[in-house]
C-alpha cells in the first residue's frame, strides 16, 4: 500500500518532468563534451516535415484516461508531434479550475451524433438531456472561477511544453460560445496568449452578430479566431465573419469538407488561403460512399495532394490530426495518431 501511495502522489511529478530531465541529462552532456547547442533537440520530437507542419488537436487523445496537462503532453510526446491544438480542459485543470461531474469521455460522441443529426437512442437522448443538466449548473461555478484565474499558470503550461519542444499554436476551451460572457470570452484571449498561441478555434456559431462580437474581442488582443465546421462547410460558410474582422479566419475541416459534398477542395485551399489558420485533417468519404471516417489512405479525402500543395506553396499553416475513425482492438489514440503523422510523413517525403 506504502509504494501504491507513493506512486500516486509522484504521477504528476513525474509526468511534468520527464521532458525536462531529458533535456537536462542532453544539456548536460553538451557541457561536458563541448557538442553544439543543436543537440540540446535531439530528444525533441519534430513534426515540421519538409516545411510543413503537422500537429495534432488534444480532442484525439479524448479516450485516455488522464487529461491532465502532464498526461496530455506525454501523449503528444509519444506520438512524435511537435506542435498543438490544446483543448481547454489540461491547461484549465492545471490552473485551478473545478473538476467536471460529467464524463465528457461517455458524453462526446453522444454530442458529435446529435451534431451530425443521426438519431440517438432514448436511452442515449436521457444521458445526454442529464449531462446538460449537470453542465448547465458547472459551467456557471466555471464562469465565477474564471473571473479570477491567473495567467501564470497558462505560462507555466506553455514552458513545460516549450521545454519539451512542443509548441501550443492554438488554443480551445469552451469559453467562446453565445452563452458565454464577454469576460469569459477576454480571459480565454489571455489564456491563449499566455500559452503562446496565435490563435483560439470553436466551432462556428452560425450567428453573425457573435462572430462581429468575437472578431473585435480578438483584434483588441492580437490573436486569430479560427471558425471550425463540419458538414455545414461550404465555399461560402466563413464569408461573413470574414469580412466583419480581419482576425476573423478558418480553421477548415478537410474531411468535413469533403463528406458534405464539396468539390475541388484543393482549388478552395488556394483561394482562401490566406485566411487560413489551421486545418484538420482526417480521411472521410464522400457522401457517395457513405461519408465514413475511416483509416487513413482508405476514404475520399485527398491528404497526400493537399499537404504537398501545402509544401509547394509554402502555406504556412498548419496541418492538425484530429482521430475519429474507430481506433483498432489492441491500439491506443496515441498509437494512431503516430500512425497518422508517419502517414503525412510518407507523403511529404
Amino acid at each position: 500500500m506504502k509504494n501504491e501511495q507513493s506512486s500516486s502522489s509522484s504521477r504528476r511529478q513525474f509526468l511534468g518532468t520527464t521532458s525536462a530531465l531529458v533535456a537536462g541529462a542532453v544539456l548536460g552532456a553538451n557541457k561536458i563534451w563541448g557538442s553544439p547547442a543543436i543537440i540540446r533537440h535531439l530528444n525533441q520530437p519534430n513534426s515540421l516535415i519538409n516545411g510543413v507542419q503537422i500537429g495534432v488537436i488534444t480532442y484525439s487523445f479524448r479516450d485516455m484516461p488522464d487529461q491532465s496537462a502532464e498526461a496530455t503532453l506525454k501523449y503528444v510526446l509519444d506520438a512524435g508531434v511537435s506542435a498543438i491544438e490544446l483543448m481547454g480542459d489540461p491547461a484549465e485543470s492545471f490552473a485551478g479550475k473545478p473538476k467536471n461531474p460529467v464524463d465528457m469521455r461517455a458524453v462526446f460522441p453522444l454530442m458529435r451524433k446529435r451534431s451530425e443529426k443521426k438519431e440517438l437512442t432514448e436511452d442515449e437522448q436521457k444521458t445526454l438531456a442529464e449531462a446538460e443538466t449537470q453542465m448547465k449548473a458547472y459551467n456557471a461555478e466555471v464562469s465565477k472561477w474564471r473571473l479570477s484565474a491567473s495567467m501564470d499558470k497558462f505560462e507555466q503550461v506553455r514552458k513545460m511544453y516549450n521545454d519539451a519542444g512542443v509548441k501550443i499554436y492554438a488554443f480551445k476551451p469552451n469559453a467562446f460560445g453565445m452563452q458565454n460572457t464577454d469576460a469569459e470570452i477576454e480571459y480565454g484571449m489571455k489564456a491563449a496568449k499566455a500559452l503562446g498561441a496565435s490563435q483560439v478555434t470553436l466551432e462556428h456559431p452560425s450567428n453573425d452578430a457573435h462572430t462581429l462580437k468575437l472578431g473585435t474581442i480578438a483584434q483588441k488582443y492580437g490573436i486569430k479566431v479560427g471558425y471550425h465546421g463540419h458538414e455545414q462547410q461550404t465555399p461560402t460558410f466563413w464569408d461573413t465573419a470574414l469580412a466583419q474582422s480581419p482576425a476573423n479566419a478558418l480553421n477548415i475541416d478537410l474531411g468535413h469538407f469533403v463528406a458534405a459534398g464539396n468539390q475541388n477542395p484543393l482549388d478552395f485551399i488556394k483561394q482562401k488561403h490566406d485566411k487560413i489558420v489551421s486545418m484538420h485533417i482526417k480521411d472521410r468519404q464522400t457522401p457517395e460512399h457513405g461519408k465514413g471516417n475511416v483509416m487513413w489512405g482508405q476514404g475520399d479525402t485527398p491528404i497526400t495532394e493537399v499537404l504537398n500543395l501545402m509544401k509547394t506553396q509554402k502555406y504556412n499553416f498548419p496541418a492538425t490530426v484530429e482521430l475519429e475513425y474507430k481506433i483498432p482492438e489492441g491500439s491506443t489514440s496515441v498509437a494512431e495518431v503516430k500512425r497518422c503523422v508517419e502517414y503525412c510523413r510518407k507523403a511529404l517525403s
